[in-house]
C-alpha cells in the first residue's frame, strides 16, 4: 500500500492546492432567495462547504460582490461571511465580473490557471466571466451543486453554454476529494472527514456514523 511520489502540484493536471484558484461571486440574500433552480439551504450549505474547502486547503480565494457599495445591495448572507470576512472582497457594479478591473487584477494575482467558480446567478454572473476567463486562457471549473438560477431551465441551460465552450464542470465533493487525493495526506485528512460531516450528503451521514 504504497503511494506514488507526490506529482508535482504546480504542473499537475488535476486540481491541486498549489495550481487552482477558488472564485466565489454574489452570494447575497436578494440573489440567494431569488434561487428556483434548486433547494436553498441546500445551495448555502453547498456554497459555504465550498468556502471551507478552500480555506483547508489554502487554496486563494478572489471574492466578489455587486452593488453593495453603491446600496442597492446587501452584503454576502452571514453563513458565508463568517467564512470569508477576513478576506477582501471586490464590490462591482458590473453583472459581469471579468468587466470589473480589481476582481480581473484580483483573478490574476493569485498566478493560479485553473479557476474553480461559483455565482449567482447561473445564467448571468457565472456564465460571463467563465466565457471571458476562457477566451484569456484559463481553465474553469464551475461548481455546478453551489450556484443556482432563477429557474431549472435558465440553470441548466447555462451550464450547458458555458460547458459547450470549454469549461469543466465539477462539484463540491468532487472538488474536495481531487484535493486531497491521498488518505496519507494527514494534515486535511481529518478536516476532509469534518466538511463531508457538516456539508452534508449520503457520504457525511456515513463519514458521521463511522466517527462515531
Amino acid at each position: 500500500m504504497t503511494s506514488e511520489q507526490i506529482r508535482d502540484p504546480e504542473t499537475d493536471a488535476l486540481l491541486t492546492p498549489k495550481n487552482s484558484a477558488v472564485v466565489i461571486i454574489d452570494y447575497q440574500p436578494v440573489q440567494v432567495n431569488s434561487i428556483d433552480s434548486m433547494d436553498r439551504q441546500l445551495l448555502v450549505n453547498n456554497i459555504v462547504g465550498l468556502a471551507r474547502i478552500a480555506r483547508t486547503y489554502q487554496v486563494p480565494i478572489v471574492h466578489s460582490t455587486v452593488n453593495v457599495k453603491t446600496g442597492l445591495n446587501k452584503p454576502p448572507i452571514p453563513q458565508l461571511r463568517k467564512v470569508l470576512d477576513d478576506l477582501p472582497t471586490y464590490d462591482r457594479t458590473s453583472i459581469n465580473a471579468w468587466e470589473d478591473t480589481e476582481f480581473v487584477d484580483a483573478v490574476k494575482s493569485t498566478g493560479r490557471k485553473k479557476l474553480v467558480m461559483a455565482a449567482l446567478w447561473t445564467e448571468a454572473c457565472l456564465t460571463f466571466p467563465t466565457l471571458d476567463a476562457l477566451r484569456e486562457g484559463y481553465e474553469v471549473y464551475p461548481v455546478v451543486d453551489a450556484v443556482g438560477g432563477t429557474s431549472v431551465a435558465a440553470h441548466e441551460t447555462a451550464l450547458r453554454r458555458v460547458e459547450q465552450a470549454g469549461a469543466r464542470l465539477i462539484t463540491w465533493v468532487q472538488l474536495l476529494c481531487e484535493l486531497q487525493r491521498d488518505w496519507a495526506r494527514k494534515e486535511t485528512a481529518e478536516e476532509f472527514m469534518s466538511l463531508f460531516i457538516d456539508t452534508g450528503g449520503t457520504a457525511g451521514l456515513q463519514f458521521a456514523y463511522d466517527r462515531d
